[in-house]
């Protein structure tokens, strides 16, 4: 076939598709269903066209010549529709449905496939592996035809994302279970249950980690392509490509879920890794991309129809009928049997009846299924009443399911309501929609003035405001209770955050990197408003300040290591991630008064600011106990942030003035150039010094004061600095040997056994009483602050205090004074008031039980009044 013709075939196939959307509107049909009748009309008319003139004629003939195979379906479009699907989904609400969504796409599959091939094998005189093929091409669900068809009737955001998921991921299922099948076929060995489900998961579960490592390596490209947005673009092209091709053939595994991880991968990093206007542009190409494929993949299925139903005999309908009708049973058993199950076992959130109901006729099929019986009919060694059979069957089965199940999905989601507002959301709309027409109504009058435009005129508009006004019911937002109220604000506010978030990312005031943190600490914040509402608010945000797992790994390697590794880096994180979001929060507060106030009144008001000032304070705590360890780099985060400010709303004034023609483009790119000179200096920085020097923070303590030179750097080169954060637990106890600390700077808290605390301050020392008692520390030690601390562990404490007397001396006082502190409490507790003598300090030997019983108190400081063992510093 000459390039010219087929350029001129695909080109009017285009122009023709390009009519098709407003056309299925209007006649209220399903874009897909739509496209299957243009398509079989075209495939029956191709055969006859010498009527045609002569541009018809030549686009028909062109169409004739097209060689469509399986392979066009599976290699040319499939990558596409999965990627531009994965693309658009929502990672975070596909994980909260993870369980549903397998079982949909796994399990229904295998119950499927097993249904219709004992069921055909019983009736019909085809062997039980061509009726479980069958069966297996059948069972998967077009994302092609449920996405096109659920985005068009406008189906709840959850029941899509189900619906979605399923019809993504059980195509690999179905295509495992077909090339095993195929094989056998093949080879006529016979049917091994282990070796399917061997193969299933081999291929299912490589090709999740091979889309995972080729989305995450394409997502680190992108910072090298940052600011060219048509390589990006270009780059996620060949990524559903190669991730499908490489996943197929090279590594043997599904390229189905390989593409679709890829996708789910750089839609969740990229709006992070690319610039915010390149992440616009990249969803516009691929949901131009995702039309492209969607009309031709349906188009070229549709036009193979009747070539494929040629030969159709009445006992191939009567067994095309009994498809459907198994189908649907081992669908409605799947639904309505196991799903409910799940969300009984809590694997899964409960599914209500009415999405149930929409699942089941939600399984349509389309081309996928049509592709791989076109596979099998490209088979010579299949035997050609198999081949025949398999290729009616499935053709008979997709108009089938397009015609019954997508005709009656739009009419079933309007009876069950689920195309409509909740009353809850109903309400909010009319407050606002008052709220919005009562400000325009004065912004409309000050116009009128200024542009002196009559009364009549005016009265006009004002008649169109008062129908509008009367035909809600302003009362509405009265009739919520305060708690539906109040989870309506906060649900709002938690919107608003993540926007927030995405906006400082868009003026490049944090990198990718802490936008990423931010983003998924606002995605699992507003997942807790949804679904705790004030409760689950006040739970999240102790969780957001909690330490992420890398600084947690961090810390446990610079303790067992001594060496900081990327300690400082990460504290330089968190500081940055705490700075972000207590400028949000005040932002949110403010965003409260302003804005949510007037919808919901003062009182909710109130209370959703009262709950964001508590986050406010916690974050203030946690800034302020960096800020002042740190206050150096307190300091440059405050000049980098206001530097990023500036330099953002200068750039915005400059392209709003291009964009005006007040500047030429040539002046523009000179002042952003200019812009960047201006303020990165004020960005760099050496980092967030951890100060960790012994040599240094050994100066702090008191108990090295007058030591001479060489007991000094005696003792710097075995004490070992550590860095401990708020909250955190300090060991006393490294391996099988004990350690004490010196609190060179900060504070720590000792949870004694009796229940009592004791706070130790800059100079002091814990963990002593377990080396010079020689018995295990029982007290927990927590750092209140960031503490810088020296360790000793217990083979260069016996060392020291045998080589440096007077060190010994100065400890030994010391544990003798918290054993006297220790002694004078018992006493007090017991009513006595003549002190005993206390015992000697023991030289290395075992303690005795009493010394023991002491110790584990005494270790912990002195006793600073009667009402218990504790010593405030």
């Amino acid at each position: 076939m000459k390039i010219g013709l087929l350029v001129f075939g695909l080109a009017g196939l285009l122009a023709l598709v390009s009519f098709m959307p407003p056309l299925a509107g209007r006649l209220r049909l399903p874009y897909s269903v739509l496209l299957a009748i243009v398509g079989f009309v075209l495939g029956v008319i191709i055969h006859v066209h010498g009527w045609a003139p002569g541009v018809v004629a030549d686009f028909l003939d062109s169409l004739q010549h097209f060689e469509i195979s399986s392979e066009t379906f599976l290699y040319v479009f499939l990558p596409v529709l999965l990627f531009e699907t994965a693309l658009a989904m929502n990672i975070r609400r596909l994980l909260d449905d993870i369980s549903p969504i397998l079982v949909m796409a796994i399990v229904a599959v295998v119950v499927c496939t097993v249904a219709v091939g004992f069921s055909l094998a019983a009736i019909s005189p085809y062997g039980l592996v061509v009726c479980l093929m069958l069966g297996a091409i059948v069972a998967t669900t077009d994302p092609v035809a449920v996405v096109g068809i659920f985005r068009e009737v406008g189906a709840p955001r959850r029941l899509t994302t189900l619906v979605e998921g399923e019809s993504l991921f059980n195509d690999a299922a179905s295509i495992a279970l077909y090339s095993v099948l195929l094989s056998v076929l093949f080879s006529g060995g016979e049917l091994s249950v282990g070796k399917v489900a061997s193969s299933f998961l081999i291929s299912f579960i490589g090709g999740g980690l091979a889309g995972l490592v080729m989305g995450r390596l394409a997502t680190a490209l992108f910072r090298w392509l940052r600011g060219w947005p048509a390589a990006e673009i270009t780059l996620t092209v060949a990524l559903a490509y190669l991730t499908f091709f490489v996943a197929e053939h090279y590594l043997g595994v599904s390229g189905v879920v390989a593409t679709v991880i890829a996708g789910l991968v750089v839609g969740s990093n990229g709006r992070t890794r690319m610039s915010p206007t390149t992440f616009e542009q990249l969803e516009g190409a691929w949901a131009q991309f995702g039309f492209w494929a969607n009309s031709l993949i349906f188009l070229f299925a549709a036009m193979l129809i009747p070539r494929m139903m040629a030969e159709i005999t009445w006992m191939e309908v009567f067994l095309i009928l009994v498809v459907f009708i198994v189908t649907l049973g081992a669908r409605a058993v799947m639904v309505y049997g196991l799903l409910p199950v799940l969300g009984r076992l809590r694997l899964s959130t409960q599914v209500s009846p009415a999405y149930r109901a929409v699942m089941l006729l939600g399984g349509l099929r389309g081309a996928v299924s049509l592709a791989l019986a076109l596979a099998v009919t490209e088979q010579p060694a299949v035997p050609h009443e198999a081949r025949q059979f398999i290729a009616v069957a499935t053709t008979g089965f997709v108009l089938m399911t397009l015609f019954v199940n997508g005709l009656t999905l739009r009419p079933l989601i309007a009876r069950l309501g689920l195309n409509q507002l909740s009353p809850v959301d109903r309400t909010l709309r009319d407050q606002a929609q008052i709220v919005e027409l009562e400000a325009l109504r004065l912004r409309i009058d000050e116009i009128a003035r200024h542009e002196h435009i009559g009364p009549e005129v005016l009265d006009r508009l004002h008649a169109v405001f008062d129908a509008s006004q009367t035909s809600m019911d302003a009362a509405q937002v009265l009739q919520l209770s305060m708690d539906q109220k109040v989870a309506v604000g906060m649900g709002i506010l938690a919107g608003r955050e993540e926007e927030m978030f995405f906006e400082t990312l868009k003026a490049q005031v944090v990198d990718w990197r802490t936008a990423e943190a931010l983003l998924a600490r606002a995605e699992r914040l507003g997942d807790a408003v949804r679904a705790g509402g004030l409760a689950g608010f006040d739970s999240a945000i102790e969780g957001d300040l909690r330490y992420s797992n890398t600084l947690r790994l961090v810390l446990r390697l610079h303790y067992l290591t001594g060496r900081p590794f990327w300690l400082g880096r990460e504290l330089a994180r968190r500081f940055t991630n705490l700075m972000c979001k207590w400028a949000v929060a005040r932002r949110l507060i403010q965003f409260a008064r302003t804005d949510v106030q007037p919808l919901l009144g003062a009182e909710v008001t109130d209370i959703i600011v009262a709950a964001h000032q508590r986050r406010l304070t916690l974050l203030e705590g946690a800034l302020q106990a960096l800020a002042l360890q740190y206050p150096s780099y307190a300091r440059h985060l405050q000049e980098a942030y206001l530097a990023r400010m500036a330099r953002s709303m200068e750039r915005m004034h400059y392209r709003d003035m291009l964009a005006h023609n007040l500047i030429s483009g040539e002046t523009y790119s000179d002042l952003i150039e200019q812009v960047e000179m201006r303020w990165g200096a004020l960005e760099k920085h050496d980092g967030l010094d951890i100060a960790l020097s012994a040599a240094v923070m050994v100066q702090r303590v008191s108990l090295f004061e007058g030591l001479d030179d060489a007991t000094m750097t005696a003792i710097c080169k075995v004490l070992k600095p550590r860095l401990a954060v708020p909250g955190q637990d300090i060991p006393t106890r490294i391996g099988r040997s004990h350690a004490m600390y010196f609190v060179a700077s900060g504070a720590v808290v000792l949870d004694l056994p009796d229940g009592t605390t004791a706070e130790l301050g800059s100079g002091q020392i814990f963990g002593e009483m377990a080396l010079v008692m020689n018995h295990d520390f029982q007290a927990r030690v927590r750092s209140i602050s960031y503490s810088r601390l020296l360790m000793l562990q217990e083979k260069d404490f016996r060392k020291l205090l045998t080589q440096f007397p007077a060190l010994r001396d100065k400890i030994d006082a010391i544990v003798h004074q918290r054993l006297r502190a220790v002694e004078v409490w018992q006493q007090f507790e017991s009513g006595q008031r003549q002190y005993e003598p206390l015992p000697e300090l023991p030289s290395g030997g075992p303690a005795t039980p009493d010394q023991e019983a002491r110790a584990d108190t005494a270790s912990s400081g002195t006793p600073a009044a009667p009402d218990g063992p504790t010593a405030a510093v």
